[in-house]
């Protein structure tokens, strides 16, 4: 009797649960179709002034768009247009962001300023970026993303209204042809963005982390599983941007042999497992594994899907941010597709400034606090992503806007605050020393006419002999341990002059200062890497042009002190504030200082021949330009959050330089240790004179001189720069 009483219990439950779940999805269709009604109303009205009734009809003619397309989607109806009803479709959804579009565009906080002023301009271009987060929600089907920001529209457009007919009423009775001019006072519109924010920060931060985290989540991965992947339409489900890029990097994929698509996949994946084995953790207690990666990839990304699932790792996919709430970047975090517009994201990409408080900060550390509470099984058995990268494309050259909102002094140590803690409340769930990730790059075809053949070469890249470079490396490896410091300098026009200073070992038969990196986390092979000593590394890192994130810098320089960077500058503007501000966002992450987290040598010289060769030296990704020449990296080490963790190189020595200064401070204040940026600089060899170690004993060794490895036993390195 008692079994049978609980089991009605337990049913009793699952039936509240599912009445509750029906309720909210109808008052959620409720609230859609009355925010809806109210919108198509607005151009039919004249009830603010003409400049801003202009726009407010704009916004509601976007959201019939997106209302159009959520039924298009949610009848079936996408899955049966023609590939050009399909085209035309997509380009509608993002034509007013392209550059072609964006000097008249409300997307522009340059040209929303000359159109709605001063005042106002800049909060209703925020507006308008938030409300492109609906073309997602529309693909995905998620009326409530689309609802949220439909009664925001109406929110702000009703305070615009009232203060219209205030307006009118102070006046007395109104005239025929009377001119609107009021306002609603600049802070009652920055306060409905704010409450906005603050609101639904922890419904959208749930959402998202459900989407790394939980495998049923997978929007993208029934897209890639499911679809006919030779019809090329499946590219237009997503509800991303395409672009030829798209679609030729598909056809390519199509047209190669089942064995090369399963060595990429192979290798990607492998790569991963690797990482674990030579980090020394176990892959078995983990469940999950999340894919990053860009459209046109999907016969690749398919492949890899069974191979994660024969090792027992279920994919996870989220898609790249769109919103003020997953944050706006150039630097796409997710799977996307291409990007209409790098100005648009970057213009947005300090948005937060309109809102941004001590009080949304601590909401935001609390919604996200939430979203891991509710998911926190499946964040213990989630093993780290597995990343896609590409490159090829024309390089982004940012223009500064003066109307672009921009985080206050005050503002960036609260985002820097708030970036600490939320790493650290993130490690507490998915723990650094449990975790590993691999990342890869390929080519698309805006790369060139020859992208085939460069997509050919940078697959044999990626999968060269491995073991081949081990043993060069350990080579480098046995001399730098013979060392105190390592001297880098520059040679032509590369001003560099820098120090960096080893790790003393205690006992050079077990323990290592360098890790002999072959094709695990960072695929391709070929690097040795150290977390330095930042006490005795002095002087200048220097390089005449490098691509960050895909950002570019001319004659960037950084200057060190005992580790730390204390000085900085580039070339790209003309004023030299707005060169350190440029450097200070992008590369410091708006941190007054950062410690140098690695130190490196490059040795994959087929890769740097190969740019060379065709041209593509300025397009390479920091994954590759990596290994072509030595690098540094300012921000975390390359152990962060996993320093306790024992790591052996294959020669069986202990790797002990793991922590700096600054990262053993997590013992004692973990806020001072982390700063969740690891940003890679890299000295091609064409611009390096020298690198050698100054022993223990007073000699000085010689690794590479004037670009060529000059070490006994890396001959091999020479040979393919020597064959260009």
């Amino acid at each position: 009797m008692q079994g049978i009483l609980e089991e009605s219990q337990e049913e009793a439950v699952v039936e509240d649960i599912l009445m509750d779940e029906k309720e909210q999805a109808d008052l959620l269709v409720e609230r859609y179709g009355l925010a809806l009604e109210r919108i198509r109303e607005i151009p039919k009205e004249a009830a603010c002034p003409e400049a801003f009734q202009k726009y407010f009809s704009k916004m509601a003619a976007f959201i019939e768009l997106m209302d159009r397309t959520f039924h298009v989607v949610e009848s079936g109806e996408l899955r049966r247009m023609s590939m050009e009803a399909l085209q035309d479709q997509n380009r509608e959804l993002y034509a007013d962001i392209l550059p072609s579009q964006y000097d008249n565009s409300y997307g522009n906080p340059d040209h929303a300023i000359d159109c709605l002023g001063e005042s106002m301009g800049q909060m209703l271009c925020f507006l308008y970026a938030e409300l492109r987060g609906m073309i997602p929600a529309a693909f995905e089907g998620n009326r409530f993303d689309m609802v949220i920001r439909m009664e925001l529209l109406l929110e702000v457009y009703q305070a615009f209204v009232c203060a219209a007919q205030e307006e009118v009423e102070q006046a007395g009775e109104a005239v025929d042809g009377q001119k609107m001019c009021a306002l609603p006072a600049k802070e009652t519109v920055r306060q409905i963005l704010y409450w906005y924010v603050s609101d639904y920060y922890e419904a959208q931060t749930v959402q998202q982390t459900a989407r790394l985290l939980c495998p049923e989540r997978g929007f993208a991965r029934q897209i890639v599983m499911d679809s006919d992947l030779s019809d090329l339409r499946y590219l237009y489900y997503y509800g991303e941007y395409i672009t030829e890029n798209e679609l030729e990097t598909a056809r390519h994929l199509n047209s190669m042999p089942a064995e090369k698509i399963k060595l990429m996949a192979d290798t990607y994946t492998e790569g991963y497992r690797i990482g674990f084995a030579v980090g020394n953790k176990d892959i078995s207690i983990k469940e999950s594994v999340n894919i990053r990666y860009f459209l046109g990839f999907e016969r690749m990304i398919k492949e890899a899907v069974d191979n994660f699932d024969r090792i027992g790792l279920q994919p996870t996919f989220y898609r790249a941010g769109t919103n003020i709430f997953q944050g706006r970047s150039v630097n796409k975090n997710g799977w996307c597709g291409a990007n209409p517009n790098k100005q648009f994201d970057y213009d947005h990409r300090e948005d937060l400034a309109l809102v941004l408080d001590a009080a949304l900060v601590e909401r935001r550390l609390e919604g996200l606090h939430s979203a891991f509470e509710k998911w926190k099984v499946q964040a213990s058995v989630h093993g780290g992503p597995a990343v896609l990268e590409i490159f090829g494309e024309k390089p982004f050259v940012p223009k500064t806007k003066k109307g672009a909102c921009h985080l206050s002094e005050k503002q960036q140590k609260l985002a820097v605050e708030y970036a600490g803690k939320a790493g650290a409340l993130q490690n507490e769930y998915i723990k650094g020393e449990e975790r590993s990730f691999t990342i890869i790059a390929f080519p698309v075809p805006e790369i060139g006419e020859q992208f085939a053949q460069i997509f050919d070469d940078i697959v044999r890249i990626n999968t060269l002999d491995y073991k081949l470079y081990q043993g060069i490396q350990q080579t480098i490896i046995d001399v730098l341990d013979e060392g105190l410091t390592v001297q880098v300098k520059g040679c032509g026009q590369n001003r560099t002059d820098l120090t960096v200073q080893l790790h003393p070992l205690e006992d050079a038969s077990k323990q290592t200062n360098f890790e002999n990196c072959v094709a695990d986390v960072n695929i391709p092979v070929g690097e040795v890497f150290t977390s330095p000593l930042l006490t005795g590394t002095n002087g200048l890192l220097h390089v005449t042009r490098v691509f960050l994130n895909e950002l570019e810098y001319k004659d960037l320089w950084l200057e060190f002190k005992d580790g730390m960077v204390t000085d900085y500058g580039c070339a790209n503007f003309a004023a030299v504030e707005e060169n350190r501000k440029y450097i200070k966002d992008n590369v410091l992450h708006h941190h007054d200082k950062l410690p140098l987290g690695e130190f490196a040598i490059g040795t994959n010289t087929t890769a740097y021949v190969t740019a060379r060769k065709y041209g593509i030296e300025d397009k390479m990704p920091i994954l590759i330009a990596e290994k072509t020449g030595p690098h540094f990296a300012v921000g975390d080490t390359c152990y962060s959050h996993a320093e306790n963790v024992r790591v052996y190189n294959p020669d069986g020595k202990e790797i002990i330089a793991k922590d700096n200064e600054v990262s053993v401070l997590r013992d004692t204040d973990v806020s001072k240790a982390y700063f969740q940026c690891h940003t890679d600089i890299t000295i091609p060899y064409d611009e390096l004179g020298e690198l050698s170690v100054l022993t223990k004993t007073g000699e000085r060794k010689m690794i590479i001189r004037d670009g060529q490895f000059v070490l006994p036993g890396c001959e091999e390195l020479n040979r393919a720069m020597q064959e260009q």
